[in-house]
């Protein structure tokens, strides 16, 4: 993100109209409250664009704003600078002009010390060019491409090497040779680098396979041979800090890796299968920040709908969805509009993900009698305004929960259902009476994840009568519910290029509902007549606005694809 003086950035938007004096000066505090880029908060306040801040910045600093995705990158002058470098700069040198000077793609086209740099290392003038995060993502795409043909090689020759070495006894001196250092640094840098969000080492009668989870997918990388395997697995346990020796029980460990100055947490499971011994690995990048409610795809309505419900100083607000439907992403972002200097917030988490200035983060800890229930327990001993319980698993922590919103915390927590109206008897299921869910509950969110279709290489089709004739059956089958539902006029799909690795997508956006909990709602839940299908019945008539139908908008705006949505809410 663009780091212009905050004088400058104010003179810039102010004398736009953008923004008044008196909000900018506020939001600065917030930033640095939160150790955030001051255009980062006000992008994610939604006071102005991502597109207008920047054609205001580019014109206020008489550069041009390139689109890296459109314009075209000439690899030649792309590979002139190593990948490191150009990741640690921000910059992406992406072709030249006819007076052959450097054209170059950079976040802060004023960093005088980077042109210089620049005209140095590639022997010519530079020309710079305004570029946001998302543009130059999509050049370090390109480097990917040279990265995963090196990768198979650099594999390759591992392998051999390793089952040309004799093989040790000891399993840490194992561990230590060169050639398994080398496949494990090498299948983790690729990881980090393919957007992997999971590494997985599975163990088969006769081969190691590595898998690699990308946007929510599985995607076989490479396969290993099994006599290296309990090498590798050895050198896991290493960096993770667990027991090289120990074969039969389950086990659990973190670490930190670095790669290219990008630092990486990394959660490791490691647990005995029947052909041997099965990794897991969770990779978290360290320098994640919360996105904003517009970032993670919601539509102005489910923002205006969420921004109320945690505004209020006390009650419930949960967010709902199967594992990785993005239940902890969605809460650290209502966290990060929460934190102010005048609040308390603290967390109960399995495991902390992120780590937040200013939140008072607690891991759950079964071995030293830390549950979500005791923490929960304990937080509330601490003066807390906002208390975040990681999940809701059981009656006991239900119960502290609820206890806690009726005595004035805020209490932001997820559970595993298919849909919003489900938590409601969920939370029932657990003990808690349905007179205290009715009193407590602010909102309830359900969503899911959906793959975004790459713009890089987005087509407009006219889709099959067949798809035409099953949509609409999906849409009828709903009865009352689908009226309001339309099939979109136009549908959009990726081709498939180098940097997609031909899958048609790049990154997830969400798929969200809300069900708002209204007068009508809370008389609902305490009434004799009180049933699911009643729920769902009144959320619809008071004007919800369902998964399939919030799936529906961003199909026919080109954000995913039809096939994409119905994957994901059919899950």
């Amino acid at each position: 993100m663009i780091s212009l003086p905050p004088a400058r950035l104010k003179e810039i938007l102010v004398k736009a109209g953008a923004i008044d004096a008196a909000a900018f000066d506020a939001l600065a505090d917030e930033a640095e409250h939160k150790r955030q880029s001051l255009a980062e908060i006000i992008i994610s306040q939604g006071l102005v664009s991502s597109d207008y801040f920047y054609l205001l910045v580019s014109r206020a600093l008489g550069v041009e704003r390139v689109n890296l995705g459109t314009v075209g990158i000439d690899e030649k002058v792309l590979r002139l600078l190593p990948e490191d470098v150009a990741r640690q700069r921000n910059i992406i040198a992406f072709g030249r002009d006819q007076s052959g000077r450097f054209e170059v793609a950079m976040e802060n086209p004023t960093d005088l010390e980077t042109i210089d740099f620049l005209t140095l290392r590639l022997g010519g003038p530079v020309a710079p060019f305004l570029a946001t995060e998302d543009d130059l993502n999509r050049g370090f795409l390109l480097y990917q491409r040279q990265l995963s043909q090196d990768f198979k090689k650099i594999i390759e020759d591992s392998i051999r090497e390793s089952l040309r070495v004799k093989a040790k006894g000891d399993l840490k001196e194992a561990a230590a040779d060169l050639p398994i250092v080398a496949i494990v640094d090498n299948l983790m840098s690729y990881a980090i680098a393919s957007r992997a969000s999971d590494l997985h080492f599975e163990v088969l009668d006769d081969v190691v396979l590595v898998r690699y989870r990308i946007d929510g997918i599985l995607h076989e990388i490479v396969r290993v041979p099994k006599e290296i395997h309990p090498a590798i697995v050895a050198r896991i346990k290493i960096l993770s800090n667990l027991r090289v020796d120990e074969h039969t029980h389950p086990q659990d460990g973190r670490f930190r890796y670095n790669v290219s100055g990008e630092v990486v947490d990394v959660r490791v499971s490691i647990i005995p299968t029947f052909y041997g011994e099965k990794v897991e690995m969770r990779l978290l990048s360290a320098a994640q920040k919360p996105l904003s409610f517009a970032e993670l795809g919601m539509s102005d309505e489910t923002v205006k709908l969420i921004s109320e419900a945690i505004s209020k100083s006390y009650g419930m607000v949960i967010v709902c969805g199967p594992t990785g439907a993005g239940k902890t992403t969605t809460l650290y972002s209502v966290m990060n509009i929460l934190n102010r200097p005048e609040v308390n917030i603290v967390t109960i988490e399995d495991p902390v993900e992120y780590d937040m200035r200013y939140v008072n983060q607690m891991q759950v800890n079964q071995a030293a009698g830390i549950t979500f229930a005791a923490g929960l327990r304990s937080i509330l001993r601490q003066d807390p305004n906002i208390i975040m319980v990681g999940e809701i698993r059981d009656a006991e922590t239900a119960d502290i929960s609820v206890q806690s919103a009726l005595t004035g915390h805020l209490v932001l927590s997820s559970l595993h259902t298919n849909d919003a109206a489900t938590a409601i008897p969920r939370l029932m299921d657990m003990g808690v009476p349905p007179f205290l869910v009715s009193a407590v509950l602010n909102a309830v969110t359900s969503q899911r994840l959906a793959r975004r279709i790459h713009l890089a290489c987005v087509e407009s089709y006219a889709p099959s009568k067949d798809l035409l004739a099953g949509l609409e059956k999906e849409i009828g089958d709903m009865g009352a519910a689908g009226e309001k539902l339309k099939v979109p006029h136009t549908f959009y799909r990726g081709k498939g290029c180098d940097a997609c690795n031909h899958t048609g997508y790049y990154g997830r956006i969400g798929i969200f509902e809300v069900l708002e909990i209204t007068d009508d709602v809370r008389k609902l839940i305490i009434s004799p007549d009180f049933s699911l299908d009643n729920l769902n019945k009144l959320a619809r008539n008071e004007g919800m606005t369902t998964m399939l139908e919030d799936g529906l908008r961003k199909v026919e705006l080109g954000l995913t694809t039809i096939e994409e949505l119905f994957r994901v809410i059919k899950e």
